[in-house]
């Protein structure tokens, strides 16, 4: 690291610093963005049987099935509403799904940044390298030919760094992007399964109450 610096100036110094907050936040989203912590296996089968045993369903337990995951607070928020009628449990969804979507694209925001930060970064070190260098040059002359292309090169190092730091952010911040979409999907595919459950507990809960 400290090689890399003096190759390229202070102006390598932000460029390893969004080099570490890049690292980081892919592994927060990695570790935060697992598949059973956002949709957990059985749990819309577990909850439709939950709702077709036509038991009443108690506050506690919605509350307990909002906090297990992202899944779980849709579900929970259809059944807040599922006396409500199907436009209201359908707004209820969507309002709560926009806010899930939020927390779940948490950082990426900052990676998409340090996505279009690192080249211009790097872009901004090399220039100020080369001022340095031509600066030198009207100070001393040319001198050794092989000494001023290695001046360049130190200077194209900063340019270099910020593509080494851009790409993986730039493929890791719609690697996620298309991950919480795919899981969106998931989870209202489940809300729909869940409503039709809910459709047919009600009317077979006015069927009961005609009888």
């Amino acid at each position: 690291m400290l090689e890399l610096i003096k190759a390229g100036g202070w102006p390598m110094i932000p460029l390893l610093l969004l080099t570490v907050a890049a690292l980081a936040i892919v592994v927060e989203r990695f570790w935060s963005l697992r598949r059973e912590r956002v949709l957990p296996p059985g749990l819309g089968d577990e909850v439709r049987a939950w709702v077709a045993r036509g038991k009443p369903l108690e506050p506690a337990h919605i509350e307990s099935l909002r906090a297990t995951s992202p899944l779980g607070a849709l579900l929970a928020a259809e059944l807040d509403v599922r006396h409500r009628g199907r436009e209201v449990v359908r707004e209820r969804v969507e309002d709560v799904g926009r806010h899930l979507v939020h927390r779940m694209e948490r950082f990426l925001n900052a990676l998409g940044t340090i996505a279009a930060a690192g080249p211009l970064l790097g872009l901004f070190g090399t220039v100020v390298g080369m001022i340095q260098m031509f600066l030198g040059i009207l100070d001393h002359g040319i001198g050794d030919a092989g000494q001023l292309a290695g001046g360049i090169g130190k200077a194209l190092v900063c340019t270099a760094t910020g593509m080494v730091v851009a790409i993986p952010a730039l493929a890791f911040h719609r690697y996620f992007r298309g991950r919480i979409a795919g899981y969106i999907v998931d989870m209202e595919h489940e809300a729909m399964r869940l409503q039709d459950v809910l459709d047919d507990a009600s009317g077979a809960a006015g069927g009961s109450r005609a009888d």
